[in-house]
C-alpha cells in the first residue's frame, strides 16, 4: 500500500520560508485526514511542535525522508476546497503566509491554546425527551398522579414539547433533580446533552412583507437579479444618491437569492452600522442571520461561524471580516459603502475585503454587488468602461428633495470676532432645530479637546515620545494623549521650555461638546467617539438613545456620516469640511467628497425637509462646492482627469514596500537597496515606474520609523512574484537585522 503524504502550510512558516511542507500520514490517521484539516507536525531542525492546515493529500513527494504527522485536532474540515485556494490567492495577493490568511478565515474561538485545548468549548445543556407518543405520555400521567404526583407534573409539562431543557423543566414545573432522575428510571424520558449557541443579542425587528420598490428600484432590482441568476461571476455597482433607498433592493435581492436555494453575505463598513442593519434585515430574514464582527465575544463569534458553517443560517452580515464567511453555495455579496477606507485590513494580512469578495463570487459563479452614493472612483471608472454593470438611483425614495445646503467661510466668522467652532449661521440653525423639536448631527473627525498644546512664545509643541505627532489635549481627564500608541501624560502649567502661556490650538469634538453646552445650555448632547465608547457604552446604545429619547444633538466622528437613517434629523453641520482635504493622499479630494456628502445624506431623510451648513476656511474649493451640491457625477469628471494626469489608480496599480525600524538611517538604506533591486529585477518593463524612499505620513510610531518605496505599474504576478522575493532576500540578510519589510496593494499614500 502506498504512502499518502499530506502538503501541509505549517503555523511556523515565516513569510520567506513559507511553502507547502510534505508530511506522511502515519497508519493510524490514514483515511482521516481531509484536506482543510489542522494537525500538529513536527517543524524545523528542532522538530518543534507546530500547527498545520493540510491543503492537500497526495501519493507522491520530490523528498525521499519525509517527516509524519504528530496528531489530528479537527474531526471536520474547517476549510472547504475553495477556501483553501482562498489562502492560497491571499498569499500570492497580499504577501502574508498561507497560515496567516487562515487565522484571518477562522474564529478565534476555534484556534488552540499552549495546552491544546480550544480557546472555546462548544456550549451544551442537559435536555429530557419523551420516549413515548405524547398521547401515551398524557395517559401515563393520569396513572402515576396518585402514587408519583411529582413526577406526573414533569411527564405533563414535557408531553406538548417532546424535549425541554433539564433547567426550564425543573423551573417550570418546582420539581427536584431527585424526582426527575426518577422519572429517567422508570424509561418513560432519557437524558441526553444538546448544544446551544451563543448567539448575539440585538433588537430585532417586526416580520413584515418585502418592501415596496418604486420604479427606479425595480429596475435595479430586476438587472441584478437577472444577473445573480445568470449562473456567471459578475460585479455590478449600484449607485444611489444618499436615501435612495438602496437597503431595500438589498432586501430584495437576498430574498431572491435565498430562494434559489444559494446563500448570501452583505458587508457594512462599520461596526456601528451592524445593529441598524441586524434590526432591518431580521424583519425580513428572521434568525436565518448570522452576525460576525470583532466586538463579538469569542463564543459568540465561534457560535454564529458554527450557524453558517453547518447550514442553520444563511445570511452573513458583518464588517470587514465576515467576508470570510463560511457559507456553502454563494450567490450573492453586497459590500454598501464600498469606498470607505475600513475595507482595508492594516494588519497582517494586509487584504481588501473587495478584491477577496471578487475571488468568493469569481469561484462560485455568483454576484458581487458594490453599493454607494459616492463610489470609489475606480469601481466608477470600471463601470463607466463596462467592466462592471451599473444601475443608478437617482431619486430618494420618498420623494424628498436633497437637503438645502450653506456653506460659510469661516474666515467672515473670525473677522467678526468668532473664533469658536460653531459658526454664527450654524448657531441660529440650531436654535432653529431646537425650538421646531427637530434633531441635529454634527461632524468632525478629531476627537479629544484641541489638537495640539504650544507655547504662543517660544514654540514649543508637545509631542509623543515614541512617535512623530504632536500630543492631543484630553479635557475630561486633562490629559495630554498620543491617539497612536497610546502615551499619555498631563500637561504643564506653563511651558516647560521657557515658562511662558501655553495655547490650545485646534478643536476636537469634547471641545464642540463643552462650546455646545455653553450655547445652549438646557440641552441635552450626545457624543460619539473612540473615547466615548467603552465595554458598557457601546454604538447601539447611544444610536438608540438619540432615537427614542429625541436628544437635539449628537456630536460625533466619522461613526456618524453614514447608513444612518433618523427621520427626526433635519439639520447637519460639517464643522471642518478641509480638515482631510490637505493631507497630501492622492485620494484626500476623494475621501473629503465622501464624507461631507455621506454626512450630509443623514439630513431630511423623513418627511421634513433637510438642511445641512458646511464650514470651511476655502469656500471656493471646488470639491466642496461639488459636495454641497451632491454633485457626484460632476465630481467624478474632474477627478478621473486628475488621476488620469497623474498615472493614479484606476490608471496603474500602486504596490508599496515598507520598512521599518528604530534606526531612521539604516531604514532608509534599506529602502534603497529595495529601490534599486526592484529596479534592476523590473528592467525592460514598461510603464513602471519606482519613487520614493518616501516617509509615511506619520514617520515615527512606537519608536518605529517608516519609510516606503512605491511602485506604479499594472500589478500582474511578475510584479508581485518580484516584490515578494526581495521581501524574502531582505529578511533573511545580515545587514538588514531589527527591520521589517512588507508589501501592501493600492495603500493610502
Amino acid at each position: 500500500m502506498a504512502d499518502t503524504v499530506a502538503r501541509i502550510a505549517v503555523s511556523a512558516a515565516t513569510y520567506w520560508i513559507d511553502k507547502p511542507y510534505d508530511y506522511l500520514v502515519p497508519d493510524t490517521l490514514s483515511g482521516k485526514i481531509k484536506p482543510g484539516m489542522r494537525v500538529t507536525v513536527p517543524f524545523s531542525g528542532g522538530n518543534r511542535r507546530s500547527e498545520g492546515i493540510v491543503l492537500a493529500l497526495t501519493d507522491r513527494s520530490d523528498y525521499k525522508k519525509l517527516k509524519t504527522i504528530s496528531e489530528l485536532l479537527d474531526e471536520e474540515p474547517v476549510l472547504d476546497q475553495q477556501q483553501i485556494q482562498l489562502a492560497l490567492f491571499m498569499r500570492e495577493r497580499f504577501f502574508c503566509t498561507v497560515y496567516d490568511a487562515v487565522r484571518s478565515m477562522l474564529p478565534v474561538g476555534l484556534w488552540f491554546d499552549r495546552e491544546g485545548r480550544r480557546r472555546v468549548q462548544d456550549k451544551t445543556v442537559e435536555a429530557v425527551r419523551l420516549m413515548l407518543p405524547a398521547q401515551e405520555a398524557l395517559e401515563a400521567c393520569d396513572t402515576m398522579l396518585r402514587k408519583t404526583p411529582a413526577q406526573a407534573r414533569l411527564l405533563r409539562e414535557l408531553a406538548p414539547y417532546g424535549e425541554m431543557s433539564v433547567r426550564e423543566l425543573l423551573l417550570f414545573t418546582g420539581s427536584t433533580r431527585p424526582t426527575l432522575n426518577k422519572l429517567i428510571a422508570s424509561g418513560l424520558v432519557e437524558k441526553f446533552t444538546r448544544e446551544v449557541f451563543r448567539i448575539p443579542a440585538f433588537k430585532a425587528g417586526e416580520r413584515q412583507s418585502m418592501p415596496v420598490l418604486n420604479e427606479e428600484q425595480m429596475a435595479a432590482f430586476q438587472g441584478l437579479n437577472a444577473l445573480a441568476d445568470s449562473k456567471r461571476a459578475s460585479v455590478a455597482l449600484l449607485e444611489g444618491v444618499t436615501g435612495s433607498g438602496k437597503t431595500s433592493v438589498y432586501i430584495r435581492l437576498i430574498e431572491s437569492v435565498l430562494h434559489r436555494g444559494q446563500t448570501a453575505i452583505l458587508l457594512v463598513p462599520e461596526i456601528a452600522l451592524t445593529p441598524q442593519m441586524l434590526h432591518t434585515f431580521s424583519s425580513y430574514f428572521g434568525d436565518d442571520i448570522a452576525v460576525l464582527h470583532s466586538s463579538l465575544s469569542p463564543g459568540e463569534r465561534y457560535d454564529e461561524w458554527k450557524r453558517l458553517k453547518s447550514g442553520r443560517a444563511h445570511l452573513a452580515i458583518g464588517t470587514r471580516s465576515a467576508v470570510f464567511a463560511p457559507v456553502d453555495n454563494l450567490g450573492i455579496v453586497i459590500i454598501d459603502e464600498e469606498q470607505e477606507d475600513t475595507y482595508r485590513s492594516e494588519n497582517n494580512p494586509r487584504y481588501d475585503a473587495r478584491d477577496v469578495a471578487k475571488f468568493r463570487c469569481y469561484k462560485s459563479s455568483a454576484l458581487l454587488v458594490l453599493g454607494s452614493a459616492t463610489p470609489d472612483i475606480s469601481t466608477r471608472y470600471y463601470a463607466e468602461t463596462e467592466r462592471y454593470s451599473r444601475f443608478v438611483l437617482r431619486k430618494r425614495y420618498n420623494e424628498m428633495k436633497l437637503p438645502e445646503v450653506r456653506i460659510v467661510d469661516l474666515k467672515n466668522e473670525l473677522r467678526a470676532g468668532n473664533d469658536g467652532s460653531i459658526s454664527s449661521v450654524l448657531r441660529q440653525e440650531i436654535r432653529t432645530n431646537l425650538d421646531n423639536g427637530e434633531q441635529s448631527i454634527l461632524f468632525l473627525n478629531r476627537r479629544g479637546a484641541h489638537k495640539l498644546v504650544t507655547c504662543g512664545e517660544c514654540g514649543f509643541v508637545y509631542k509623543c515620545p515614541r512617535c512623530s505627532v504632536s500630543l492631543t489635549y484630553h479635557s475630561v481627564n486633562r490629559r495630554l494623549v498620543c491617539h497612536y500608541c497610546g502615551y499619555s501624560r498631563r500637561v504643564d502649567v506653563a511651558c516647560p521650555d521657557c515658562g511662558g502661556i501655553l495655547k490650545y490650538v485646534g478643536a476636537g469634538t469634547q471641545l464642540v461638546e463643552e462650546e455646545l453646552h455653553v450655547l445652549f445650555p438646557e440641552t441635552e448632547i450626545l457624543r460619539m467617539d473612540a473615547d466615548v465608547l467603552t465595554g458598557s457604552v457601546t454604538h447601539e446604545q447611544i444610536f438608540e438613545r438619540f432615537r427614542s429619547e429625541n436628544i437635539p444633538i449628537l456630536i460625533g466622528t466619522q461613526m456618524v456620516t453614514k447608513g444612518l437613517n433618523f427621520e427626526n434629523v433635519t439639520l447637519v453641520g460639517v464643522l471642518s469640511a478641509d480638515q482631510s482635504l490637505y493631507s497630501g493622499d492622492f485620494r484626500a479630494a476623494e475621501k473629503t467628497f465622501s464624507l461631507i456628502t455621506q454626512v450630509i445624506g443623514r439630513s431630511g431623510r423623513g418627511q421634513k425637509a433637510g438642511r445641512a451648513v458646511i464650514q470651511t476656511f476655502t469656500p471656493s474649493n471646488e470639491v466642496i462646492r461639488q459636495a454641497a451640491r451632491q454633485d457626484y457625477d460632476a465630481f467624478y469628471e474632474s477627478e478621473i482627469v486628475m488621476r488620469k494626469l497623474q498615472d493614479s489608480p484606476p490608471f496603474s496599480d500602486l504596490l508599496c514596500v515598507t520598512v521599518s525600524g528604530e534606526n531612521e538611517r539604516a531604514v532608509v538604506e534599506a529602502c534603497r537597496f529595495v529601490k534599486s533591486r526592484l529596479e534592476y529585477l523590473l528592467r525592460g518593463r514598461k510603464n513602471t515606474e519606482l519613487l520614493g524612499p518616501t516617509p509615511l505620513a506619520v514617520v515615527r510610531v512606537k519608536y518605529r520609523f517608516r519609510y516606503r518605496v512605491i511602485i506604479k505599474c499594472t500589478s500582474d504576478s511578475a510584479v508581485r512574484n518580484a516584490v515578494s522575493a526581495i521581501i524574502t532576500e531582505c529578511s533573511t540578510d545580515k545587514r538588514f537585522r531589527g527591520l521589517s519589510f512588507y508589501a501592501d496593494h493600492d495603500p493610502d499614500l
